[in-house]
């Protein structure tokens, strides 16, 4: 069982014999001495995504959920459901835009490497790669003699994301991305 300092996004957990999925975790260190840190947790109801949010010291107790981890892929986006694919089996699953919540800017046709969160078989989250690589797509020209650490410039990804690069990118060319925190990091 994980302790509230180790939660971490898109993890599932059991609270009331209830499944929640981790959203945000931010934490609090009070200026007295001998006062524990604590740890804000949003929680997002796994069925009815609901909010949930829930105060915790460093070393209170959270139940894990028991689920299975398994890779699959994502075939494609039917104008309701994002259509993913199971690896070992090929049978296919559907998920909503609110199933997803936030992921679905970094989703492209037949991207796989993704973790697939399965209770009972039927998948209700996915737990995407920490950096993935993307075409830009649309961005002002890139400026010659422009360092490294010069300013930045909007640009559209070849998923319709929109990150901040530096200026001596321009559209064609592949960066890598976080998509924890949504940030360029280099080139691919």
């Amino acid at each position: 069982m994980p302790k509230a300092n180790q939660l971490k996004r898109n993890q599932i957990v059991k609270i009331k014999n209830e499944l929640y999925q981790v959203v945000n975790v931010a934490s609090q260190t009070p200026s007295a001495r001998g006062a524990a840190t604590l740890y804000k947790v949003r929680f997002n109801h796994v069925q009815t995504r609901q909010k949930l949010d829930q105060t915790y010291k460093g070393d209170d107790v959270v139940e894990d959920a028991d689920l299975m981890r398994m890779k699959v892929q994502f075939l494609y986006f039917d104008g309701e459901n994002y259509v993913f694919m199971q690896n070992d089996d090929f049978s296919q699953h559907n998920m909503t835009e609110d199933q997803l919540t936030n992921q679905t800017q970094w989703l492209y046709e037949g991207m796989d490497d993704i973790d697939g969160l399965f209770l009972d078989g039927i998948l209700f989250g996915i737990n995407l790669p920490h950096t993935i690589v993307l075409e830009i797509t649309e961005t002002a020209p890139s400026m010659k003699g422009a360092s490294a650490t010069a300013r930045t410039k909007s640009a559209t990804l070849s998923t319709g994301a929109e990150v901040q690069v530096p200026e001596y990118l321009s559209t064609g060319e592949k960066i890598k991305i976080n998509t924890e925190a949504g940030e360029y990091i280099s080139r691919a």
